[in-house]
C-alpha cells in the first residue's frame, strides 16, 4: 500500500488487463465524482497506484546492475535466454484511468485553477507512465482520451514516435509543475507536489537528452534542447523549493517519516496500520533475494576522504577488507557491512558464508534492527525523488552541454561530497581525468567533469533504481558483461582476520585437509568457514591469483562470462509476442524480430 488507510476511497476500479479500451466501472455517479473538490480528491487517489511499491524490485535493483553480483545470472544479459516470447510490460490500463479523469474534469461549477490542479496530477502521472513505456520499448502508441471499442485506427494502428510521445511527456510535467498547487508534504513527503513535478521533469528530460546525443538520435528536437530543459527544471526545484540536503546520508533510507529536508517523494510504511515490507529480509537473506554484493571494481570508484582517487593509493590492489575501508568517502560505510559495523549491540560482518560471496554485503536500503530479517517487518520509507538526484540531473545536464561552472560544482557534486565527508575537490571543476575509472568504466568518455559526475551519480543512487537506465542512457552496456570478482584475500586454508580486531573470522579453504589445519589455528572457535576453489570453471566461489605471489581475489559466475551478452538491440526491450499478435501493426523493435533470443547481435 502506497497510501495512508485514510485514503482508501473506492471511486474507480480499473481492470487489470492490457486493453486500451477497457470501461471504467465507478462506485458512484460520475457528475458526483466531477461536480465538487471533494469527488476530484477522492478520484485522484487512484493516480498513486502506479507508483511502485516497498518491495518492487525495479527500485531497488537486485539484477539488472553492473556493479552488482547476485546468486544467478540476469535473463535479460544472458545469451539465449531473453526474447518476445518472455517480454513483458506492455499493460495500458493505468493509462485508461488517468485519461478519463482528465477527459471528464471540465465542469464549470469548480474553480478553473481547482481543476487545473487535479488535471495536474493526473497529467503528472501520464507523464510517469509514458516515460517507463518509452524507456522501455522506445516508440509505443500516443494516447490521450479514453478508447472506444469503435477506434480500431488506434487500437491497431502503428506506434507513433518516440519525438511525439516524449513532447507530449514534457507538456505534460510542465502543465503539472505549473498547475498543482501542493507545495508541500511535511507529514511523509508521499504525494505529489509541485516541485515534485519539476524534479521529475529534470529525470526525463536528462535521460532523453543524452539518449538522444549518445545514440545520435537524429529527431527534431535536439539532444541538447533537452539538457537545457533538464537543466532549467532542476533549477527551479534548487532554488524555488526550500529543500536542502540531509547531514546523514544513510538516515535518508532508514528512518520510517523520510527526512522532509531532501525527500520530494517517497513510500512510506506503517507498522500500526499493518502496512510493512521486506527490505531487511532481501538484504541479508542467503536465500529470499538475490544476494546482492558488490564487486571491487566499483568498490574502488569510491574517494578517498581527501577527495583523491583510491586507486592512486600505493598498494591498493592487494588491500583487504579493513584496509580498504580506511579513509574512504562515507558512502561506502553507509553503503556496506564495514569492518566494526554492529547490529543490536553485536558486530556484524558480512555474512561471508552465504550472502557475501564477495565480500560486500550492502545495508544501504536495511536497517540496524534484526526484526525484519527473515520476515516481512521492515516499515523504513523508501526513496522515489529527493533533491540528492536533482542536484546530480542538474550537474549532468549543465556539464553534458559544456556550461558547468566552479560554482555549479561547489552548488551540487561539492555538497554530496561534503556530506559524504569528502574535504578536498569542492570548490573547483576537476581538470585531470581519472584513468581508473576511465579505462575500467567509461573510455569513451575524455572529460574530467563527465567522468567525475558519473562517479557521483553512482555512489549517490546506488541502489535506488537508476543503474539500468544510465548505463543505457550512455550507450554504456557492455558494462553488464563485467566479471563479478570481489575482495582480496591474503591466502587460503588459514584462518582471516577481515576486521583486525584480534579474532579470526573466516577461513577459506579448498579442502577438508585445508579446513582442518586453518581450524587448528583458528583462535575463533566459530569462524565463517568458506569453501572456495582454484579452478576457473567451478561453480562454487572462486579464487583468483591476485598477482602478488600470494593473495587471491575472491570471484563468482566468471565461468559464466562467455554466457553474458549485450548487442544494439538490448538499448530498448522487445515488444511481447501477445501484443504482436494482437495488432500487428506494432511491429518488433529492430534485431527481436522473428523470435529473436538474447544473442547480443
Amino acid at each position: 500500500m502506497k497510501r495512508n488507510i485514510w485514503y482508501i476511497i473506492l471511486v474507480v476500479i480499473m481492470g487489470a488487463g492490457c486493453k486500451m479500451d477497457e470501461p471504467v466501472i465507478t462506485s458512484t455517479d460520475k457528475g458526483a465524482i466531477f461536480s465538487s473538490e471533494e469527488g476530484l480528491k477522492a478520484y485522484s487517489m487512484s493516480f498513486y497506484d502506479i507508483l511502485p511499491d516497498a518491495t518492487d524490485q525495479s527500485i531497488v535493483e537486485q539484477s539488472l546492475v553492473d556493479y552488482g553480483a547476485t546468486n544467478t545470472l540476469s535473463g535479460f544479459t544472458l545469451i539465449n535466454s531473453y526474447s518476445e516470447n518472455n517480454s513483458s510490460g506492455w499493460s495500458w490500463s493505468a493509462l485508461r484511468n488517468f485519461n478519463y479523469f482528465i477527459v471528464n474534469n471540465t465542469n464549470p461549477v469548480i474553480p478553473e485553477n481547482v481543476r487545473n490542479n487535479y488535471t495536474g496530477l493526473a497529467r503528472f502521472f501520464r507523464a510517469w507512465f509514458y516515460y517507463g513505456m518509452v524507456r522501455r520499448f522506445g516508440d509505443v502508441p500516443w494516447v490521450d482520451h479514453p478508447l472506444d471499442p469503435g477506434e480500431e485506427d488506434i487500437l491497431y494502428g502503428t506506434r507513433d514516435s518516440r519525438e511525439l510521445v516524449m513532447e507530449k511527456v514534457y507538456e505534460d510535467l510542465m502543465f503539472a509543475a505549473q498547475n498543482i498547487t501542493r507545495t508541500s508534504d511535511a507529514q511523509q513527503s508521499t504525494l505529489v507536489t509541485k516541485w515534485v513535478a519539476y524534479a521529475f521533469a529534470s529525470r526525463v528530460a536528462l535521460f532523453e537528452g543524452t539518449f538522444r546525443k549518445y545514440h545520435h538520435l537524429n529527431l527534431s528536437t535536439s539532444a541538447e534542447t533537452w539538457l537545457k530543459r533538464a537543466e532549467d527544471a532542476a533549477s527551479v526545484v534548487m532554488q524555488q523549493s526550500g529543500k536542502s540536503l540531509n547531514s546523514s546520508y544513510r538516515q535518508l533510507f532508514t528512518s520510517d517519516v523520510p527526512p522532509v529536508s531532501e525527500t520530494l517523494l517517497a513510500i512510506a510504511s506503517n507498522a500500526s496500520l499493518g502496512i510493512k515490507h521486506n527490505a531487511n529480509w532481501r538484504w541479508t537473506s542467503e536465500t529470499y533475494g538475490t544476494g546482492l554484493n558488490l564487486i571491487r571494481s566499483f568498490v574502488c570508484t569510491y574517494l578517498q576522504k581527501d577527495g583523491t582517487p583510491y586507486t592512486d593509493r600505493t598498494g591498493w590492489e592487494f588491500e583487504d577488507f579493513y584496509e580498504e575501508f580506511q579513509n574512504r568517502d562515507g558512502r561506502l560505510n553507509a553503503t556496506l557491512r564495514y569492518p566494526g559495523y554492529v547490529r543490536e549491540g553485536n558486530i556484524a560482518l558480512p555474512v561471508f558464508s552465504g550472502y557475501a560471496r564477495l565480500g560486500y554485503q550492502p545495508i544501504k536500503l536495511s536497517v540496524d534492527a534484526t526484526i525484519g530479517d527473515s520476515r516481512t517487518e521492515s516499515t523504513q520509507a523508501v526513496q522515489l525523488i529527493r533533491l540528492g538526484e536533482v542536484l546530480l540531473n542538474y550537474a549532468e545536464a549543465k556539464a553534458e552541454q559544456g556550461t558547468l561552472t566552479d560554482q555549479d560544482w561547489t552548488n551540487t557534486i561539492g555538497a554530496l561530497r561534503n556530506r559524504a565527508g569528502i574535504t578536498g575537490g569542492l570548490d573547483s571543476k576537476p581538470t585531470v581525468l581519472d584513468n581508473y575509472l576511465r579505462e575500467t568504466y567509461f573510455p569513451d568518455i575524455s572529460d574530467p567533469v563527465i567522468l567525475e559526475i558519473r562517479r557521483e551519480r553512482a555512489v549517490e543512487l546506488l541502489f535506488e533504481g537508476f543503474r539500468f537506465d544510465d548505463l543505457r542512457r550512455w550507450k554504456s552496456g557492455d558494462l553488464f558483461k563485467k566479471s563479478w570478482t570481489g575482495m582480496y584475500i591474503s591466502g587460503i586454508n588459514k584462518p582471516l582476520d577481515v576486521d583486525h580486531n584480534g579474532t579470526h573470522d573466516v577461513i577459506y579453504y579448498t579442502d577438508d585437509a585445508g579446513l582442518t589445519s586453518a581450524t587448528a589455528l583458528s583462535n575463533n572457535p566459530n569462524p565463517y568457514k568458506v569453501k572456495v576453489s582454484t579452478d576457473p570453471a567451478a561453480e562454487i566461489i572462486q579464487i583468483h591469483p591476485a598477482g602478488n605471489g600470494s593473495g587471491y581475489y575472491l570471484a563468482w559466475f566468471t565461468n559464466n562470462d562467455s554466457k553474458k551478452v549485450w548487442g544494439p538491440k538490448q538499448y530498448l526491450y522487445p515488444i511481447p509476442i501477445g501484443a504482436i499478435n494482437l495488432n500487428p501493426n506494432l511491429a518488433q523493435n529492430p534485431g527481436w524480430e522473428n523470435g529473436a533470443t538474447n544473442d547480443g547481435n
